[in-house]
């Protein structure tokens, strides 16, 4: 048996249980975490804008080493280090086959399976978003199992299954940030912690960082951020000041709400991209007359998993890393156990810090 935080039901607290879990299967690996990051799509899933089937064990971004292998498995072995990967791609869906695989149709697949059961009645869990990584340890098909490279370590690793990759990619993939470019990015959570790297990376000058919090100027300037701007009915007003009244080549949203969406939208240039990486519920409605698009010629993309295919951003994530270039370890504000979970969630919704990252 091991502890996992299991969501009863849509809209109810997280419970730390004993599951008991299978030994893995043909194509399966079982891996004992060393930590999972706790995300903003995690908080999703708990208060329904995005659904899975429940009960569940919630927790997507995680690294840990390889416990046993099921038949077939070969690309990695028991002791080895891994990261997660959530969103496997089939390879043979229409989203596939044009090599968008951030975009497949069946990497969620898995979700619906029935993966562990409860110790105390012995009834059906799923895997959240696959591979329940908020347990000690977890069995997950083989296509979500990446082999870590060497030189990370094993704890900051969980990081690049979901955060990094999709900070990355929003700016290396989708937006396409071009060296001497200006970039805003909206959200300093996680994501946008790794967004602001990126956007240093990718050798952007003016860099602006806006959240509706004064107390992470500190964290965002130490990601990267050259400007911050406390977010307010005046912000786009600000990043044109700060851009000589032009706006910012590429803004990027990472909060997922209609406003600010559309405040990025207002503080990117004439002829610029607006990249939405936030997941947003239904109920928030981005509105644009029909003169303004044409007028401003601006592209507006979503962005899903950074547009990412995590087997080859790894390696390059990786390299950023070994060569001091990505700061994995500076994205986490909290350091948790599986029961601090639910403050983790308390702190996201109060724009309090960072990433929180359960230890194990």
């Amino acid at each position: 048996m091991v502890r996992a935080a299991v969501l009863p039901a849509v809209g109810a607290p997280l419970e730390i249980a004993e599951i008991d879990l299978p030994d893995p299967g043909p194509g399966q690996v079982r891996i004992r975490l060393a930590a999972a990051g706790v995300c903003h799509s995690d908080l999703s899933l708990t208060n329904g804008t995005m659904r899975v089937p429940v009960p569940a064990v919630l927790g997507h971004e995680g690294a840990g080493t390889v416990v046993a292998v099921g038949e077939g498995v070969t690309h990695v072995l028991p002791g080895a280090p891994v990261i997660l990967n959530w969103a496997p791609s089939c390879g043979t869906c229409h989203a596939c086959t044009l090599g968008e695989v951030w975009l497949c149709a069946n990497a969620l697949n898995g979700a619906a399976d029935v993966y562990a059961h409860r110790a105390s009645d012995g009834s059906d869990l799923h895997p959240g978003l696959n591979v329940a990584a908020f347990a000690e340890e977890t069995v997950v098909a083989a296509s979500c199992v990446l082999p870590l490279p060497e030189g990370i370590p094993l704890t900051d690793a969980a990081l690049l299954g979901c955060a990094v990759l999709t900070g990355y990619g929003a700016i290396h993939h989708s937006a396409r940030v071009r060296e001497g470019e200006t970039v805003a990015v909206f959200g300093v959570g996680g994501v946008g912690l790794a967004t602001l790297q990126s956007a240093r990376i990718a050798g952007a000058t003016t860099i602006v960082a806006v959240d509706v919090s004064a107390e992470k100027e500190e964290l965002a300037r130490a990601a990267g951020a050259t400007d911050y701007v406390v977010a307010s009915e005046n912000t786009a007003r600000e990043i044109r000041a700060l851009t000589g009244k032009q706006g910012v080549d590429v803004a990027v949203e990472c909060v997922g709400r209609a406003v600010t969406i559309r405040t990025a939208w207002e503080s990117t240039r004439r002829g610029g991209r607006t990249t939405v990486v936030g997941i947003g519920g239904k109920d928030q409605q981005v509105t644009f007359n029909a003169l303004e698009l044409f007028h401003w010629g601006r592209t507006l993309s979503g962005c899903v998993y950074g547009n990412s295919d995590p087997a080859k951003d790894v390696p390059v994530l990786a390299e950023h890393v070994r060569a001091g270039r990505l700061d994995l370890g500076a994205l986490v504000t909290e350091r948790i156990a599986l029961d601090g979970i639910p403050g983790a969630f308390e702190n996201m919704v109060a724009g309090k810090g960072g990433r929180a990252l359960v230890i194990f």
